[in-house]
């Protein structure tokens, strides 16, 4: 599973890297040559035309190759180095190696054309990257580029996936109604455990029960509303909530998740993370809210009624309650086994909800 989810994530970034650095050098070639008959004190000694379109076949060319490679370096240091920087940090080792790594490219490049007898008139040896000039302004134009592209990663990794891109065409600039699922996702005896644990210890053992849920997130397509201390919210559009089961088979692929490392929380922390689960669905008011820090916020009695039957989880001792409404919208046959509680009034309700207890 975790290979699977690896693959997928790769694939994804590969795909957004490929397509933002063909993007970025095709528009270099046309910022560079296309206009540039019309430059006083230029002469320019072969078609115009065929001179933008033979530079920006190959810079489209090469950006494909370098956001092929990119993609793969950027992935290496997401999943084995990025943890131990800060972003900064890790910002700036991401550019110090693709800087490395696009002068090894280039003079791969000049080699294999001067080899089949194109005349580039670039500098010999392996510092000609010093000498040119029209090196040094593409590679300022990466190293801008570079920049972009992280802060684009990084507001994707911030809102996410799919989310982003609505903000950005302000499609939640005024309030819209949606049909959605919440699950509020919440540690077990976190009190006690933190007090075991102290602040320090505590806050890392958060932090990989929350990376065990990020690698089945992907999977399920689930998207992180909020992280609330050791509780975490996530939501689907419902339509994509009860395809597949996605709502109640991400919870028990992240108990496997968790189940599969549980050596490892215990040799690390001594305490093996368990987690209960409310979920309910419905119609509810999404917007863009804020000014200095924006984001994202939903308004509505799903949310409300969602935390409250995961409020319940610990009266019925169980770690997975939904409402009947969900219930009803979801196939778990040959899947998980389903049981009624009952009708239960849920703080602040005036009516009473029907919930229902999932085991896998």
């Amino acid at each position: 599973m975790k290979l699977n989810l690896s693959i997928k994530t790769y694939l994804q970034q590969a795909a957004f890297s490929v397509l933002f650095w063909g993007i970025c050098l095709s528009f270099f070639a046309i910022f560079r040559y296309l206009g540039i008959n019309r430059v006083p004190d230029i002469e320019v000694s072969v078609g115009i035309r065929s001179l933008v379109i033979a530079n920006l076949t190959a810079m489209t060319l090469i950006g494909i190759m370098l956001g092929t490679v990119y993609a793969n370096i950027d992935f290496f240091l997401d999943e084995y180095v990025s943890k131990n920087f800060s972003l900064g940090g890790g910002l700036i080792l991401k550019i110090v190696i693709n800087f490395v790594v696009t002068v090894l490219l280039l003079r791969l490049s000049q080699l294999v054309a001067q080899a089949n007898g194109m005349e580039l008139n670039f500098e010999e040896g392996w510092l000609w990257w010093l000498k040119d000039e029209r090196f040094i302004s593409i590679l300022l134009y990466i190293v801008f580029c570079s920049f972009v592209f992280s802060l684009l990663k990084i507001a994707v990794e911030r809102f996410g996936q799919g989310v982003f891109i609505k903000i950005l065409m302000g499609k939640y600039r005024k309030p819209k109604e949606e049909e959605r699922i919440f699950m509020f996702l919440d540690l077990k005896d976190s009190t006690a455990i933190a007090e075991k644990l102290g602040h320090l210890k505590y806050s890392q053992f958060i932090q990989d029960c929350f990376h065990d849920l990020n690698m089945v997130l992907f999977k399920h397509e689930a998207e992180i509303y909020q992280y609330v201390g050791d509780e975490a919210v996530l939501t689907w559009p419902y339509a994509k909530g009860v395809s597949n089961n996605n709502c109640i088979k991400l919870f028990f692929e992240f108990q496997q998740q968790r189940q599969s490392r549980k050596e490892y929380y215990l040799h690390n922390y001594g305490v093996y993370p368990e987690f209960k689960a409310g979920l309910h669905g419905g119609a509810l008011m999404v917007a863009e809210v804020g000014f200095i820090k924006k984001e994202l916020a939903y308004h509505g009695d799903v949310i409300n009624t969602s935390a409250r039957i995961q409020a319940q989880c610990n009266n019925y001792n169980v770690t997975l309650l939904l409402s009947e409404k969900l219930i009803n919208d979801i196939n778990t046959e040959g899947f998980s086994t389903s049981k009624s509680i009952g009708s239960v009034l849920l703080k602040g309700k005036e009516k009473e909800v029907k919930i229902h207890a999932i085991t896998a």
